[in-house]
């Protein structure tokens, strides 16, 4: 994530800001742009003063108060380009629900945030797409079956429950998983959408199951052979987590997950000038767009330096590791897949720049 300031007084500001402490300014945010903004009246609209060629309003979801991202004025939808794509929202009449759907959308976002810096086609279901991405974000209820967070064709379903703090640590702990959080789960299956939307007939195919295995699998049976028996004792070294280790669709989306977790914390770092020095003394740092840097080496090498460091302060806060995996050198081209992937598939851009100075 990029770091922002408020155009106003100069405040450093957040992605999920809605208003600079410092100045009092209104905020929001400029997909196109990327960029966080202060915004002034202008009759029925705004003036985004990151930029004054244009009139914007905000999404219409700002009015509930689950959205900060903004539109031009007079644009086809009321919707920002994240929150069209939502099909199912939970009934928001209820406070508590209410509150667990705002956390959903601050993740949403910032998956969205990632899918526009990759390029990423997001078709929603007024594109006329043949699989466009579309979400339900439902509550369970009584009367009902539980509701699973997943993928089917196109469809990302994200369970309401993983949005409350108790609840979800209580999942965690009970799974085995030490990193489940809403925007992981939002990572997870959009790793699905694009395996579905871009692997099957084409060359990656064969590529893809040489690395991570054959498909045709049976689903259901290797889920329930996890899930009975664990993963194998050398998981570690063929994958990122032990999850990945049940069908080749879970690696491949696990692997995807970790891409993003990757790239967008070494963009944060990038961003806030992050330097760690590595053993020898030679200073660890960004330099380069992660985004849209080719050579997963020097990403990785970065990024095990720096998530070391990472690991280390939160230990000095008595706080568990921030990232507590392990890249393999057959993860580490996993995740080279993955890059060449996006980087193949992402939509043309006018400049790529991959070094600053």
């Amino acid at each position: 994530m990029k770091a922002f300031r408020c155009q106003v007084c100069r405040q450093s500001i957040l992605f999920e800001n809605t208003k600079c402490e410092s100045c009092g300014h209104q905020l929001g945010y400029l997909p196109a742009q990327g960029a966080m903004t202060a915004v002034e009246p202008a009759g029925a609209g705004w003036i985004a003063l990151a930029d004054g060629t244009r009139e914007y309003r905000f999404c219409k979801n700002w009015e509930l108060h689950g959205c900060n991202w903004m539109v031009e004025k007079g644009g086809a939808s009321e919707y920002c380009l994240a929150c069209q794509h939502n099909r199912t929202v939970p009934d928001l009449s209820d406070d508590k629900r209410h509150a667990a759907w705002r956390k959903v959308e601050v993740a949403k976002r910032r998956l969205f945030y990632s899918l526009i810096r990759l390029n990423l086609p997001t078709p929603n279901a007024s594109d006329h797409d043949g699989e466009p991405l579309v979400f339900d974000f439902l509550a369970e209820e009584p009367s009902q079956k539980p509701v699973l967070t997943g993928h089917s064709s196109g469809l990302i379903t994200i369970a309401l429950k993983e949005a409350d703090d108790p609840e979800r640590e209580r999942m965690r702990d009970e799974m085995g998983e030490p990193y489940r959080t809403l925007l992981g789960h939002f990572r997870h299956e959009i790793g699905h959408y694009y395996w579905d939307r871009i692997v099957p007939n084409s060359r990656h195919l064969g590529p893809f199951r040489a690395l991570f295995g054959d498909e045709r699998e049976d689903y259901s049976a290797a889920l329930k052979r996890h899930y009975d028996a664990g993963p194998p004792a050398d998981w570690r070294q063929n994958h990122i987590s032990a999850y990945a280790s049940c069908h080749p669709w879970e690696d491949f989306a696990e692997t995807f997950a970790h891409y993003l977790h990757i790239v967008d914390t070494l963009e944060t770092g990038r961003s806030a000038g992050l330097v760690v020095r590595r053993d020898d003394g030679s200073p660890a740092r960004v330099d380069f767009d992660p985004y849209s840097y080719p050579d997963i080496n020097e990403m990785i090498d970065n990024w095990l330096d720096i998530s070391f460091a990472l690991n280390n302060i939160n230990r000095s806060m008595g706080q568990p590791d921030i990232y507590p995996f392990v890249i393999s050198s057959v993860v580490k081209e996993k995740l080279g897949f993955v890059q060449n992937l996006l980087q193949n598939h992402a939509r043309p851009r006018d400049t790529v720049v991959t070094r600053v100075a």
